[in-house]
Order: C-alpha cells, then sequence, then structure tokens
C-alpha cells in the first residue's frame, strides 16, 4: 500500500513524528506540511488530499489537525474520499475493518499530552494491522461488507 501523510500546518511539529510512526506499514511518501511552509486551512489540506486520491498517486492518506474533526469533515466533503476520525486505537481498528476508508484523520493537539506518540502507534498499529474491509465482528462480517459498499456508492452519487 502506498501511504501518503500530510498534517495541518497547526501541528507542523507532529509531522515527522507521523511520519515515524506510519512508514512500517507501506512504502509512506512525506507530503508535509514541513517548517517554514506557508501555512495552509485544513480546507486546503483535504483538497491536496483529495487530489492524491482521485489521482492515484497514493492509495491511503494519513493526515491530522489539532482536533482532527476539522480535517474529517473537510475530507468527507470531497468526492473519493472515505474520511475517519481516529482518536483511539479502537475506532483505527474499526474503521479499517467495516469503512474501508481511504483517508485517517488524527487529533494531533487534542489529547496530545503524556503518551500523546504511544497512542498514535497504536492507534495506527490497529488502523494497518489487518487487511481492510473485512467486516467486524465477524458474525456480521457479510452484512457490514454490504453496509460498505452501500456507502461507496452513495458516496460517488452525492459526491
Amino acid at each position: 500500500m502506498k501511504i501518503g501523510i500530510i498534517q495541518g500546518t497547526s501541528q507542523i511539529e507532529k509531522n515527522s513524528i507521523l511520519y515515524e510512526c506510519t512508514k512500517e506499514y507501506g512504502e509512506v511518501i512525506n507530503f508535509g506540511c514541513f517548517e517554514n511552509e506557508d501555512n495552509y486551512s485544513y480546507v486546503e489540506i483535504a483538497l491536496e488530499i483529495c487530489l492524491l486520491i482521485s489521482s492515484k498517486a497514493v492509495d491511503f492518506i494519513v493526515t491530522g489537525c489539532s482536533s482532527g474533526q476539522g480535517m474529517m469533515i473537510a475530507c468527507n466533503s470531497l468526492p473519493h474520499l472515505i474520511c475517519g476520525y481516529l482518536p483511539t486505537p479502537q475506532d483505527a481498528y474499526l474503521f479499517g475493518r467495516i469503512n474501508d476508508g481511504n483517508v485517517a484523520s488524527l487529533p494531533l493537539g487534542l489529547n496530545y499530552g503524556w503518551a500523546g506518540e504511544i497512542n498514535l502507534k497504536v492507534t495506527l498499529q490497529q488502523l494497518f494491522e489487518e487487511p481492510f474491509g473485512i467486516g467486524y465482528p465477524l458474525k456480521d462480517a457479510k452484512r457490514k461488507r454490504e453496509d460498505t459498499k452501500k456507502i461507496k456508492a452513495l458516496n460517488q452519487l452525492c459526491k
């Protein structure tokens, strides 16, 4: 899987941590934002993410902003993007197994205190440790996969 990372400029200092925590899960391209760059809003970053996914430059994007909420909302308003808000390892696991999305938005400021980097590492581990879209819980896997197909079709129609 080719994974891109790009976070809101409000969390520039988290770029290297985000890259280091993601690089073991596939080929990772670091799109920034980097120190000494212009400031970009989460809306502008979401547009970049849309272009990267739509052009198939990458298969998946790990992103975030201070709360993670704004980036998730901006991404989910754009075509070809299914973005999950992943503040916890449990959310990441369920998003990967059930929702089979292509963008993960992380809260890189909110509650990122003591053990923040550990939570980030474990969240990404739970996201990428099993194949996406297999369904969960296993007893409901078929129904969950069907629901995901419906969401993706609705996504295409509405955006």
